[in-house]
């Protein structure tokens, strides 16, 4: 199905709808194919186990572990700045 941009404006709930039963809608502007809405994707188990992997790992990266005392690591950032 083939819309214009004015007509998707005005009726976006029912095309929403329609591509999410698997329909594709494009949207055309000034007679020319713009964007398209399909059926979202559900994410897999899967795919969200892997996204929270690399998540953790980009964690532990970029933490900088800090061990000590709070009175020591103080002194020794005020021993950097001279």
């Amino acid at each position: 199905m083939i819309k214009n941009l004015r007509e998707s404006k005005a009726k976006l709930s029912e095309l929403v709808e329609r591509a999410s039963r698997g329909e594709d809608v494009l949207i055309s502007v000034r007679g020319r194919i713009k964007a398209r809405l399909t059926r979202a994707g559900s994410p897999s188990a899967r795919s969200n186990a892997e996204w929270i992997r690399e998540l953790k790992a980009l964690q532990k990266k970029y933490t900088k572990r800090v061990r000590g005392r709070s009175e020591t690591i103080l002194a020794e950032l005020r021993e950097d700045r001279l």
